[in-house]
């Protein structure tokens, strides 16, 4: 798709999930784009737009030059509820461990970044299943760990314009809802609902002081550059304690082999890697992935609804026929 007299261009792949997933809002936000991105090169001196980069699933990422000659990326998102405060994180870090925000846009989302490169990531993601929990991987996930520590902080006074953070507590809100849906009934078995819903209590008042946190911790959004070794791109922040980090990141290591005993040595290792509770780690693990049941249940997907299903039951440590 080719946007403005730029040549700016949308990937297929961004556009076709951005129809599917945001109808209306989705469709007004493709054709609002090419007047975004030309106001976004007048404003902030762009020139030389490169195609967009590969991968993502809803907003337009692509390198650019700024009229000082130095490279850039510029991204336009979709808003949505998880990446709604991203460039307020990226302002928290101010390049401490993620690529530096240069400019933001409060009307559009847009964000002015810096270009990490030579870009690879720490590990490339196939989708679901993921592969941080092969063995292979472990050193990787270690050193992530030790990234997502270093940028967790409090989060500090930020221009009135900037989004302010969720709350990590929002996600136990939003699930506690979703599990009201009849539909849900016979997929859950009581002892895991119990679990869920024990877990869903003591999560609901942080352990330690509010932090930024990240609700998206796979390998892929950690990507080599000069500056620093690796720096994270995408945050998909929230405010919330310590022990949040852990939840994606051990959700998907126990994908690759849906065990107890599995999850138990993910767990163990991921927690000290991150230094925070083994438990309230185990916990986090299991609203996130028994949200992306009812995630699954919603798109009538049966693969991937097995697939979280049988993360739920190892994380819990309950039998799973």
């Amino acid at each position: 798709m080719s946007l403005g007299r730029f040549g700016v261009v949308l990937n297929s792949e961004v556009e076709e999930n951005v129809r599917e997933v945001f109808g209306v809002e989705g469709e007004r936000w493709i054709a609002e784009l090419p007047g975004v991105v030309d106001g976004l090169k007048a404003r902030w001196g762009l020139h030389i737009f490169h195609g967009p980069y590969r991968g993502g699933t809803h907003a337009y990422v692509a390198p650019v030059f700024r009229s000082d000659r130095s490279l850039v990326v510029v991204k336009v998102p979709v808003v949505d509820e998880e990446n709604v405060a991203e460039a307020t994180a990226l302002y928290a870090y101010d390049g401490d461990g993620a690529v530096r925000l240069l400019e933001y846009d409060p009307g559009s989302g847009a964000m002015l970044l810096e270009c990490a490169e030579p870009g690879r990531a720490l590990l490339t993601q196939p989708g679901f299943p993921s592969l941080e929990g092969r063995p292979e991987n472990a050193e990787k996930v270690a050193l992530a760990c030790s990234l997502y520590r270093r940028l967790r902080r409090p989060l500090p006074a930020a221009p009135p314009t900037f989004p302010p953070l969720p709350r990590a507590t929002d996600l136990i809100v939003g699930l506690r809802a979703r599990l009201a849906d009849p539909a849900l009934a016979p997929l859950i078995s009581d002892p895991l609902r119990a679990r869920v819903e024990h877990w869903c209590t003591e999560l609901a008042t942080f352990d330690g002081p509010p932090l930024i946190v990240n609700r998206d911790t796979h390998l892929g959004n950690i990507v080599a550059a000069e500056r620093e070794p690796w720096l994270l791109i995408d945050p998909k922040p929230c405010l919330g304690e310590a022990a949040f980090d852990a939840g994606f990141l051990l959700m998907i290591q126990v994908q690759s082999c849906p065990t107890r005993a599995h999850a138990d040595a993910v767990v163990d290792a991921t927690a000290t890697a991150l230094a925070v509770d083994p438990a309230r780690a185990r916990g986090w693990a299991l609203i996130r992935v028994v949200e992306e049941m009812t995630w699954a249940v919603e798109d009538d997907d049966p693969a991937m609804l097995a697939l979280h299903t049988a993360v739920a039951y190892a994380l819990a440590d309950l039998p799973f026929a």
